[in-house]
């Protein structure tokens, strides 16, 4: 049976990481996908389309959407970016969006729920909640890539935080570079 992952995209920069995790995961997955109206406009201003790929759209004003439900299965779900604003909400069980009742569902359930922070410097607030959203059984990511594969381009960044993502999600893939110990050449 296809797996089914929801994905939320919120209002902060690197909607990048989206577009990427997006491409790679409906290769193989069924994805329910979530965008904020804020993050619709980051990703114009970024240039990022996310309009063209083969995913199921849901409007984040819909909490009768079927990813609303608890009743509803899935094997996950990732916000990314993940505004504070998003944070804040699942920190604090408020779901007056979708992509804010969907975490809740996903935590309520026990499912994999992992919130990718694309924010910096962070406050106490943002700690405590991100604190908070991790004790509710929530996976905190920070889009912080390695360099330890000596990156050449853009794309290799936003790759290593991709393939974090879908590591901790179970996925399989061939994106990235994993450490193998330091290089003696």
């Amino acid at each position: 049976m296809k797996k089914k992952y929801v994905v939320g995209v919120t209002g902060a920069s690197g909607i990048v990481y989206a577009r990427r995790l997006l491409e790679v995961l409906s290769e193989q997955a069924t994805v329910y996908l979530v965008v904020s109206e804020i993050a619709e406009e980051i990703a114009r201003h970024e240039g990022i389309d996310l309009t063209d790929l083969p995913v199921i759209r849901e409007d984040n004003h819909n909490l009768a959407a079927e990813i609303a439900s608890g009743s509803f299965r899935y094997d996950g779900m990732v916000v990314v970016p993940c505004s504070m604003k998003t944070l804040a909400s699942v920190s604090a069980g408020l779901s007056s969006t979708l992509i804010a009742r969907a975490a809740d569902v996903c935590l309520k359930e026990r499912r994999r729920c992992i919130l990718v922070m694309r924010e910096m410097p962070l406050s106490r607030v943002h700690l405590k909640n991100m604190l908070a959203v991790d004790e509710a059984g929530a996976t905190v990511m920070v889009a912080s890539p390695p360099f330890y594969g000596r990156p050449e381009t853009i794309d290799d960044l936003v790759d290593m935080v991709v393939a974090r993502i879908l590591d901790h999600l179970g996925v399989e893939h061939d994106i990235g570079t994993r450490w193998s110990g330091y290089d003696d050449a």
